[in-house]
């Protein structure tokens, strides 16, 4: 693609991303043009009919009015968020999404991209995890961006929000592609969330215009840019009918790697990850796992201990306590079951599990059960 310079060649690069055609679509559009947008635009009404015998008179209408469109309540609205437009020609567009035949050729952009970010690792799944669901994805965001790995995820409820903020709690980057505009925080709760993300800690990104609603059909569309940035993708407790397959399946038409967590069976939460692995997914129970199939080295801290395959701190505990958190794990314990486990009485280990609770390393769940929590 050609590079131009200035406020025109910028206006270009916005009116072709209000254009509605396809992706690909636009992309033969550019290539007709040189990869140069304002040529596009300056273009002829016969020059384009020429060179595009088979568009209608829809379409043609729709080009025609973007040649004269003021454009300036959308830059409006972009200087009013905060946010750039990084264009296909752009030194920062991401390296890993460049390639692909339906890579938008414009992204609006809350935040940084830098060229570190093509080392980069997708972690979705459901939005009603678990505390097991929600707890392997922080734990594998923060992990991974240990291992100088940005971590991309689509800023939904559940797993999504988790992975972000892990990553942002190791300090490290994460992307949070939406399915709207930049300009809307969706879901409304994590607006501080993508608040902080734009602050210094990577980038909230769209291919939609600003003001685009977050419909649900423009989900589906914005996971193949979670995985077509990504090295690879990490599927955590995964429904078969969660859109967090979706980006599964891209992923493995992209060429990129798939991983799946797999979990415990017969509630439902765990069949998508379950029915990956059995199609040839890499079946991941650390971020060991992950980084040798990327080729990264693991370094793992001589003082942690795991539980399974997740390290977790070992805090300085009486001997007592230190027995009742040894059998908590991140799926629900019943305080039965643990007295026999321990050895010791029921009230016992409920005041244990109490004294646990209120130094942040249980929590108690419905059904007077208990759950470890990572530190």
């Amino acid at each position: 693609m050609l590079a131009t310079d200035g406020q025109d060649a910028q206006d270009a690069w916005l009116k072709l991303s209000l254009l509605e055609i396809a992706t690909h679509r636009k992309h033969t559009l550019l290539e007709a043009f040189h990869g140069d947008p304002a040529a596009l635009f300056s273009a002829s009404t016969d020059e384009w009919c020429e060179r595009f015998p088979k568009f209608t008179g829809k379409r043609m209408e729709q080009i025609v009015a973007l040649r004269t469109l003021d454009l300036t309540p959308h830059w409006t609205a972009i200087d009013k968020c905060g946010a750039t437009l990084v264009t296909f020609d752009s030194p920062n567009y991401p390296a890993n999404l460049r390639p692909l035949p339906d890579a938008p050729p414009v992204l609006l952009v809350r935040g940084e991209l830098v060229p570190e970010d093509k080392f980069s690792i997708a972690i979705v799944g459901s939005r009603g995890a678990t505390h097991y669901g929600l707890t392997l994805a922080k734990q594998f965001a923060r992990e991974l961006s240990g291992h100088g790995l940005t971590i991309v995820s689509g800023g939904a409820r559940g797993v999504d929000t988790e992975a972000h903020k892990g990553a942002l709690e190791a300090s490290g980057r994460t992307l949070a592609y939406l399915g709207c505009g930049v300009d809307h925080d969706y879901p409304r709760d994590n607006r501080g969330l993508f608040d902080d993300i734009a602050c210094g800690s990577g980038a909230v990104l769209s291919e939609f215009s600003m003001g685009t609603l977050p419909e649900p059909w423009r989900f589906p569309a914005r996971n193949r840019l979670i995985s077509g940035t990504s090295l690879g993708v990490v599927v955590i407790e995964s429904p078969v009918n969660s859109g967090s397959l979706i980006t599964a399946r891209v992923a493995g038409e992209q060429g990129r790697d798939v991983f799946a967590v797999p979990g415990p069976v017969g509630f439902g939460h765990n069949t998508g990850c379950h029915k990956l692995i059995q199609d040839g997914a890499k079946l991941v129970e650390s971020v060991d796992d992950i980084l040798s199939e990327l080729g990264e080295l693991s370094l793992r801290s001589p003082d942690m201990r795991t539980i399974g395959s997740l390290p977790l701190p070992g805090p300085p505990l009486p001997p007592e306590q230190r027995r009742v958190l040894d059998l908590l794990t991140l799926q629900p314990r019943i305080v039965e079951g643990m007295q026999y486990e321990s050895g010791l009485t029921v009230p016992q280990v409920m005041g244990i599990l109490t004294l646990l609770e209120m130094r942040g390393l249980a929590r108690r769940v419905p059904g007077n059960a208990f759950v470890r929590v990572l530190s």
